[in-house]
């Protein structure tokens, strides 16, 4: 099931509005969707980019060291994680 996108404050729609030259209601769903990606937890992200990765075809080590460097890099700030604490996010 597909959770509600976070709403943006009127007065940020009303600056992405002015400063984009969007309308108001897309200047909304992009904020939204702007919000959503950055309220994404470590956990889930792990699991969303497992599964991304084994659908390129890319075996467990490969997917742990790429899901490792793109943490670093997230909005979350994750600290650094082992391969088996990966794996328990993933499986369990």
């Amino acid at each position: 099931m597909l959770e509600p996108l976070p709403s943006a404050e009127p007065e940020l729609i009303r600056h992405v509005t002015v400063s984009t030259g969007l309308p108001n209601a897309t200047a909304a769903r992009v904020i939204a969707d702007v919000l959503a990606y950055f309220d994404e937890t470590v956990e889930d992200f792990i699991r969303r980019r497992h599964h991304e990765l084994r659908l390129r075809q890319l075996k467990n080590d490969e997917i742990w060291s790429a899901i490792s460097a793109e943490m670093s890099a997230r909005r979350f700030g994750a600290r650094a994680l082992s391969q088996r604490q990966l794996r328990r996010i993933v499986y369990g």
